[in-house]
């Protein structure tokens, strides 16, 4: 096999520093108009996006790093007693691997079933499972999250229950639930589509 060699230029664009990273609530606050807040009731108190293939669409579109398709990698960072609400990832496999502070995974549709995850502890939830993770630790905590695609579309629709989308309106107007669609969220998980 002839080997490749990549300038240092071109590797810098495969390096995503943590220091240079914005939480995605951030990005779409300005771009598509959603508060940071609004995200931050939908998902972990912080993601910081890291890599996406080339052609992804959605909410982590905006990764530092350019990839292979199949693999988003994120890191979703969360205070003590802090995590999303109950949501559905309908076309991803959804790969959890802790990096500090302890978390639970919830899943099922009356969040019946629990694990809690240790620092370096890992565990891969199926698509179509209602589920959530919730930082029980003491300090801040991090989940290295890789989502992988499991067709040919490289999206990641994320499904909350119609609820949500009503406290959503009731907090951030009623645009916000048009506005999340378009990278992705929808409200009406535990409905039939």
């Amino acid at each position: 096999m002839k080997t490749n060699t990549p300038t240092p230029e071109e590797m810098s664009r495969r390096i995503a520093r943590f220091g240079d990273l914005k939480p995605y609530g951030r990005d779409y606050a300005a771009s598509i108009g959603v508060p940071e807040a609004a995200f931050q009731q939908l998902t972990a108190h912080r993601v910081y996006t890291i890599m996406v293939p080339t052609d992804y669409e959605g909410r982590s579109r905006n990764a530092p790093i350019k990839s292979v398709r199949g693999c988003v990698v994120n890191i979703a960072e969360c205070p003590p007693d802090n995590g999303p609400g109950l949501h559905v990832h309908e076309q991803t496999v959804e790969n959890f691997f802790c990096l500090s502070s302890r978390f639970d995974i919830i899943w099922g549709d009356e969040e019946q079933h629990r694990v809690t995850l240790e620092p370096l502890d890992f565990i891969s939830v199926p698509p179509g499972v209602a589920r959530r993770f919730h930082n029980v630790g003491d300090e801040i905590g991090r989940l290295l999250v890789i989502i992988q695609p499991a067709s040919e579309e490289q999206k990641d629709r994320v499904a909350y229950a119609p609820a949500v989308a009503e406290t959503m309106k009731a907090s951030f107007g009623d645009d916000i639930v048009d506005k999340l669609k378009t990278v992705g969220f929808a409200f009406d998980a535990g409905v039939e589509v």
